[in-house]
């Protein structure tokens, strides 16, 4: 997995290297697209790690860099205050799953947390309109 997480944090830095971040194409989401968290649930009482399973209807999953449409792949935010800008790729504020993975583990400190899933598009940026999953609130014992 850290292999992956390199290659992703590279095609980040390549691409918003490459090309300035208005001149970096948006792919498009189709209606109804979704993203979420299927476990843990919202308000869960967990131990660490914590094992996170994403969710997504009306779209698929596919490596970064796979240019096909209606496709994306998974971005964590943990204990994010806002999303990150939804024009450019997506920077150290989130965990890249540019694999196409679909599930992760995740070691968090005792307390309470928050999880969000964003769907990133083959070069890290959100679709447009962004496929974001509703914020959920668990507590680490």
């Amino acid at each position: 997995m850290k292999i992956l997480l390199i290659r992703s944090l590279w095609l980040s830095v390549f691409f918003a290297g490459a090309l300035s971040a208005s001149e970096l194409p948006r792919s498009s989401s189709p209606e109804g697209a979704q993203v979420y968290i299927v476990s843990p649930v919202d308000g869960a009482v967990v131990n660490s790690p914590v094992d996170i399973v994403f969710g997504l209807k009306g779209m698929g999953v596919a490596p970064a860099g796979t240019d096909k449409a209606n496709t994306g792949h998974h971005h964590l935010l943990v204990d994010g205050k806002m999303l990150p800008a939804m024009d450019k790729p997506m920077g150290g504020e989130v965990t890249h799953f540019g694999g196409g993975q679909t599930e992760t583990s995740v070691e968090l400190s005792s307390g309470v947390h928050t999880l969000q899933i964003i769907l990133g598009d083959k070069n890290h940026i959100p679709h447009n309109p962004p496929v974001v999953s509703e914020k959920i609130t668990i507590t680490v014992k």
